[in-house]
């Protein structure tokens, strides 16, 4: 595993550039799991993630001739504002080579840190493989997002923080795509609290390191699908690989429908906006893949809060409707002056509010005379919900749902 001595190295060497994050007390997940539950909130730090670490610590250890190369890196966005945030900071020239699906808050915060975006390939693996083959053609030096020894000591320092800060920590829950953070966090953790529990979250879309650490031998996926695009790897490194055989003790998996409710859910109890990458230890917990003792204390890492805002506004929207605080059905009226109003008061009347509604008499599906309304409502639960519904079939008006 990585030296204790390079972790600690590291945090020295990015204490004037990276932001000590704060480690925050959870109230409610810690009502829900028994556990005392602290949050790392890496999503706060400088460029949205704790990539920025490994990327600095990398280039401050490179030669001056190295660095006038200029570097290049690929990646789905957190390790590429992390590099170029480091090179603009050396002023050296940095290319970065991402996946042509990355969201555009990415891209553009990117490009605002003086690098050079190249979209290419369906995912990291495939802008990987592009930006080694630009890197020898250019004479670029190649700084991997997580299957290097100086990248990992960066990130172990994530750990470092939150040990010097509670040195009574039990358990540290962090997600895993490519494996740079955990393999640095565990590396710490293992040779200055050898008992302290590590456990990786992967995203279901995207299990080859769950996989690979289920069999104990490198498993690697055709394709990766996962709204935790910070952890969307779709091939297993070897070096990182057998760092984390060597010093985690769990890898559990979550599926995209528990990211997105670990998202809303630290929004509304946290008061904090993560990505989907930076929601899978929350998620994890929420859904019970792991179980603690009373009063156990753990630590999550909220590692990026670099999310799509359309991405967001998705997440709020369906989260509203699967907790019954939004419904949407469409109704057909006949088209005539009163038949929309005697539907409205029903609604005023069951204390329904209105946040959308659209009127369509042309569809040519719809007899002639009648239209079709869409409402979308502002509801308090499913015993509301269930109310509107009896008044609505109490007066005759058959509804269609809508999801």
């Amino acid at each position: 595993m990585i030296a204790l001595a390079n972790i600690i190295e590291a945090a020295e060497r990015i204490a004037p550039i990276v932001h000590h994050t704060r480690l925050v007390f959870a109230p409610r997940m810690s009502e829900r799991s028994g556990a005392k539950v602290y949050l790392k909130q890496e999503n706060l730090q400088h460029t949205g993630a704790y990539k920025l670490r490994g990327a600095f610590n990398k280039i401050a250890l490179m030669s001056e001739g190295e660095r006038m190369r200029g570097v290049i890196a690929a990646s789905a966005g957190n390790h590429a504002q992390g590099v170029a945030y480091s090179a603009r900071h050396f002023g050296i020239r940095s290319v970065i080579f991402m996946p042509e699906a990355t969201p555009l808050l990415k891209v553009s915060a990117v490009q605002r840190l003086g690098a050079e975006v190249i979209l290419c390939g369906d995912n990291f693996d495939e802008s990987y493989s592009a930006a080694l083959e630009y890197a020898k053609e250019h004479e670029l030096f190649f700084i991997h997002p997580f299957a290097d020894d100086d990248v990992i000591a960066g990130q172990g320092t994530v750990g470092l923080e939150i040990l010097r800060e509670k040195s009574d920590m039990n358990t540290v829950i962090l997600p895993v795509g490519g494996g740079g953070l955990i393999s640095g966090v565990a590396a710490l953790y293992k040779q200055m609290k050898p008992n302290v529990r590590i456990i990786g979250v992967c995203a279901q879309g995207a299990p080859a390191m769950f996989q690979s650490f289920q069999q104990r031998t490198i498993q690697h996926c055709t394709s990766v699908r996962t709204i935790a695009d910070g952890i969307a790897v779709r091939d297993v490194n070897p070096k990182n690989f057998a760092y984390i055989c060597e010093s985690v003790d769990e890898i559990v998996c979550v599926n995209d429908e528990e990211i997105a409710d670990a998202v809303l859910y630290l929004i509304e109890n946290q008061k904090v906006v993560v990505e989907g990458a930076g929601a899978v230890g929350v998620a994890a917990l929420l859904n019970s893949k792991m179980t603690f003792t009373q009063n156990e204390n753990v630590a999550i890492i909220l590692s990026g809060g670099n999310i799509d805002v359309t991405m967001l506004g998705v997440i709020i929207e369906k989260g509203l409707l699967k907790s019954q605080r939004k419904m949407k059905f469409n109704v057909t009226l006949i088209d005539k002056p009163g038949s929309l109003k005697q539907l409205t008061d029903i609604l005023s009347q069951v204390d329904a509010n209105i946040v959308e509604i659209n009127y369509d008499r042309t569809l040519t599906s719809l007899d002639y005379g009648d239209a079709i309304v869409t409402l979308t409502l502002e509801t308090k639960g499913g015993a509301h919900q269930d109310r509107i519904r009896e008044e609505l079939q109490k007066h005759k008006f058959e509804i269609k749902e809508l999801t």
